[in-house]
């Protein structure tokens, strides 16, 4: 990994949400264990990693083809939403010191944005909520590029939108997936842990540039 000292230089910060800003993995482990419980379903083990990157109609679509589902993705996006909607209004919260140094980046001049594989529908009301919203000055959902987190394309138009070179970006991210489409763009990665992805931790620290366990490292 490198030294921290490479945050000092950075122009432009993009994050993620689910996992990274937001403590919201419980959130998706109930509706994946109640949506596939009601279709006589466990939840396997890969399933989350899989569909994390995909945005909500191409995890639809991977749901439905892996477990030959007679349904449209619409139905089940739907339900999914349904799901979580509540949820991200109500109790979905930033993880510690993340507020903290969403601000500390703000203040000192660095532009912010957000790269998700998340969608607006939930999203939005809980950066209202946390009062962070403001801070960001684009936000980017994996809806709006050609390619999932496996690839670059999300934090590329995250970088386009701040106009800043990825070379002066860094990407902060808690999923493996996520980190590898991220440095095939050639950005600067932190990764942030997180419940969800303890299984590829080894892997996500020789993938990153740095690993923290809090944000209160950085401050």
């Amino acid at each position: 990994m490198k030294s921290i000292e490479f945050l000092q230089e950075i122009e432009g910060a993009i994050f993620d949400l689910d996992g990274t800003i937001f403590d919201s993995s419980w959130v998706w482990d109930k509706v994946d264990i109640n949506f596939l419980g009601k279709r006589g379903f466990d939840v396997p083990d890969d399933y989350v990693e899989a569909i994390s990157p995909l945005g909500a109609e191409r995890a639809a679509v991977y749901t439905i083809q892996r477990f030959g589902l007679d349904e449209t993705p619409d139905k089940v996006v739907r339900e999914w939403f349904d799901m979580a909607k509540k949820e991200y209004a109500v109790q979905v919260t930033c993880k510690p010191f993340a507020k903290e140094y969403i601000k500390h980046l703000y203040e000192s001049g660095v532009k912010l944005a957000i790269a998700t594989s998340s969608d607006r529908e939930l999203f939005m009301a809980t950066l209202e909520r946390e009062e962070i919203l403001d801070y960001f000055s684009h936000i980017v959902t994996v809806n709006e590029v050609e390619r999932g987190k496996g690839y670059p394309d999300v934090y590329e138009k995250a970088a386009e939108k701040l106009k800043i070179n990825p070379h002066k970006c860094v990407v902060f991210e808690d999923l493996f997936t996520g980190i590898f489409g991220a440095k095939m763009g050639e950005f600067h990665v932190v990764a942030v842990q997180d419940e969800k992805s303890a299984h590829s931790r080894e892997k996500i620290k020789e993938l990153a540039d740095y690993y923290i366990e809090s944000f209160q490292e950085l401050l």
